[in-house]
């Protein structure tokens, strides 16, 4: 089937398309992320289409074996096999297309990215505008139970100047799913007091928000959340996140970075070292951190940026040393490979910036659990 001269017409049909054509449209959007129920075996947010890398994935398993793009995902949902796909995308093979037909739909399709890129600007602005909303309903989180929490998690704050600004506290954020039991209505699974933190851009504009709901009866803190029988994720992003980051804190002129995944990572750094000209931003997620990379045969593990990706994260002018800091619990390899390439992007983009470090704490732990297990010791 890899000779089949329908193949490339396939590969080349945006995935958010094929999706279209099947009726796979009870996903929410969440930048170039939709999530959902999968289509062949339902949940809440197990499913996921990326529209950027062009791929689709089911948590529970279904993505096995079907490939990640859009034939892949005929083949879900039709439950087919690669031929009738290629079938169903492209018409039988013994059909021959002429000229005006295909350039016809080159155009239709050219028509239908044009507007996904518009409705997706158009999602984008109104996450970001939510996202200040609830910035703005925040409360300062010195003295709240944001302060217990960050203690709780073995980062006391008389060791910091002061609570980092980008952290503040709202006492009943409500954590909103979509009921696909009920036509996909947005409903409220839970309202608590959380942690919210800003998510701002190079301009250090507020973009988006991360959110994490809190429990201080629980061993780190967090909430256990979940809706028609499923859990949910404690923390939870909203609005504008590519290229953006949390910015904790630091002192004097910017000149080295430190950056870990998540608030509490990076925040234990900070607690670890406090020297001038020394910051510390949480990079919220390892993709945003990493970028896209190149791939291909042997290439899996060899963390080589693709220099064309505009939406991963850059560090600011003026920054001369880079350090990420990497999380224990994911795969090692391909973790350390991912965030290679975001640093080496940044080199290769930043003038400025003369040396970049990989801080691993070591497998199966992070820079936290370090921090929290130190405490314990003593």
């Amino acid at each position: 089937m890899q000779d089949d001269p329908r193949l490339q017409e396939a590969q080349s049909i945006p995935i958010e398309e094929v999706a279209s054509r099947l009726a796979v449209d009870d996903l929410t959007r969440l930048g170039r992320e939709r999530t959902g129920p999968c289509p062949r075996c339902g949940g809440t947010d197990r499913f996921s289409i990326n529209t950027l890398k062009q791929v689709w994935h089911c948590r529970h398993g279904c993505s096995d074996g079907l490939g990640a793009d859009g034939i892949g995902l005929v083949r879900l949902v039709m439950n087919c096999d690669f031929r009738a796909a290629l079938d169903y995308l492209c018409g039988a093979a013994d059909i021959s297309i002429d000229p005006e037909e295909r350039a016809r739909r080159e155009r239709v399709r050219e028509q239908d990215r044009r507007k996904q890129e518009d409705r997706a600007a158009w999602h984008r602005r109104r996450a970001i505008l939510r996202a200040r909303e609830i910035w703005s309903e925040c409360r300062p989180a010195a003295g709240s139970p944001v302060t217990d929490y960050l203690e709780q998690r073995g980062i006391r704050l008389h060791w910091l100047p002061s609570m980092p600004p980008a952290l503040q506290y709202h006492p009943a954020l409500p954590y909103m799913v979509q009921d696909h039991r009920n036509g996909g209505e947005w409903v409220e699974a839970h309202r608590g007091p959380a942690m919210v933190a800003a998510v701002t851009d190079a301009e250090n504009r507020v973009v988006g928000v991360h959110r994490t709901w809190l429990d201080p009866r629980r061993p780190k803190g967090t909430a256990a959340l979940t809706f028609n029988g499923e859990a949910l994720k404690a923390k939870k992003t909203w609005g504008h996140v590519k290229g953006c980051a949390i910015r904790l804190g630091g002192a004097g002129p910017r000149t080295t970075l430190v950056m870990g995944e998540g608030i509490e990572t990076t925040l234990s750094a900070r607690v670890a070292r406090q020297s001038d000209g020394w910051h510390f931003w949480a990079g919220i997620s390892m993709g945003n951190m990493a970028g896209r990379r190149k791939l291909g045969k042997g290439l899996k593990y060899a963390g080589i940026p693709d220099l064309e990706d505009d939406e991963a994260f850059l560090p600011p002018a003026g920054v001369r040393e880079l350090i990420f800091v990497q999380d224990g619990d994911s795969e090692p390899r391909l973790t350390r490979a991912q965030m290679l390439a975001g640093l080496r992007r940044a080199k290769a983009c930043i003038a400025s910036i003369e040396r970049i470090r990989l801080v691993h704490p070591g497998e199966g732990r992070d820079l936290n659990d370090i921090l929290m297990g130190a405490q314990d010791d003593h």
